[in-house]
């Protein structure tokens, strides 16, 4: 969940977007957004994926518990 909270905040301040714009712009509050740039293990999949898509990023699943990764969509 690191890798995943590490590249949202990352993201996120490289667009100069606040927690509370990113929020209004995903749907969720801006608690929703700390929660999950702080790592919380148990968050709602739909608003997580709207967040990435709002940023640009892409969740690739894999196998294993280490098989997740990052991926900037090119615009």
């Amino acid at each position: 969940m690191k890798a995943l909270s590490d590249a949202i905040r990352k993201r996120r301040k490289s667009l100069k977007l606040s927690q509370i714009e990113l929020g209004r712009f995903a749907g969720c509050g801006p608690d929703f957004i700390y929660d999950l740039e702080q790592g919380k293990p148990t968050l709602r999949l739909d608003k997580v994926l709207a967040v990435l898509s709002i940023l640009g990023l892409q969740l690739t699943l894999g196998p294993g518990k280490s098989g997740i990764e990052i991926d900037e969509k090119l615009r």
